[in-house]
């Protein structure tokens, strides 16, 4: 079952960032806050308004499954774990951007 977890843009650097259970951002997935169904309006109404403040860029929920083994929010979609693995794309496969973020492989995380 599918968990979400809201992610923007650092405005100072534009580097990604995810919404942390302090209210936070982190550039570290593992870091960032499961939100659970009935929490997920006030989450992305609490990242909006870090958007008007000019904190963040655009925030927006996405869906995420914990990694079994490592307990760590996995993005279902390839352009979130790509952003989640810090990019570029050019040089590198599936399995050297779940190596640099940390992650497992689509793979691996259907399992």
């Amino acid at each position: 079952m599918s968990q979400k977890i809201i992610t923007a843009n650092n405005l100072g650097d534009g580097l990604v960032v995810f919404l942390d259970a302090s209210g936070g951002w982190t550039t570290e997935i593992a870091e960032s806050r499961i939100i659970g169904t009935g929490e997920l309006d006030e989450a992305l109404a609490y990242a909006k308004a870090q958007h008007d403040a000019q904190i963040v860029v655009e925030p927006y929920e996405i869906d995420v499954e914990l990694h079994p083994d490592a307990g760590i929010p996995v993005p279902l979609r390839l352009r979130e774990r790509i952003r989640a693995a810090k990019g570029p794309t050019v040089a590198y496969g599936e399995a050297e951007l779940a190596e640099r973020a940390a992650l497992p492989t689509a793979a691996s995380a259907s399992r």
